[in-house]
């Protein structure tokens, strides 16, 4: 895992592969306790005998369970300690282009896209691809904006 501690060392590997993390398998049980936090219970997810049927062979998970996961995915390629706060600040160009099957095991690589200043201190943009183990396309591209208040 790489850490930056200074703007210096961000700007330094803007456009620069950061990595990727291990495969995590996409289980039920996450898929569910998703389910119920988001009160998105469609049959495609939780209904198990109903998805077996469907377009899939089976559930899926949600994707804004896969985009939920950046933050904690992220966290095993790189952190950030630069003096000043870090706020999450929104997503860029979110897009699922493949369904994750349940059973399935993904990973993401990250990559600094840009380092720019605004009022409140620096902005920082990371591009994500969340790869599906053996699939030719990713389960979601998404570039995160984080606002690095001025320490």
């Amino acid at each position: 895992m790489r850490t930056f501690t200074s703007i210096d060392e961000l700007e330094a590997a803007v456009g620069q592969d950061l990595g990727t993390t291990e495969w995590i398998e996409m289980d039920q049980a996450r898929v569910n306790l998703f389910a119920d936090a988001t009160d998105d219970h469609q049959w495609i997810h939780v209904d198990q005998d109903q998805a077996a049927a469907g377009p899939f062979g089976g559930t899926i998970a949600h994707g804004y369970l896969t985009l939920s996961l950046i933050p904690w995915l992220s966290s095993q390629i790189f952190n950030v300690e630069t003096p000043g706060a870090r706020l999450n600040y929104g997503l860029n160009k979110v897009r699922f282009p493949n369904p994750v099957k349940v059973g399935a095991r993904i990973r993401a690589g990250a990559s600094i896209v840009s380092l720019t200043d605004v009022p409140a201190g620096k902005q920082l943009t990371v591009s994500y691809a969340i790869e599906i183990e053996g699939e030719a396309k990713p389960a979601c591209v998404a570039e995160t904006v984080v606002l690095l208040l001025a320490g």
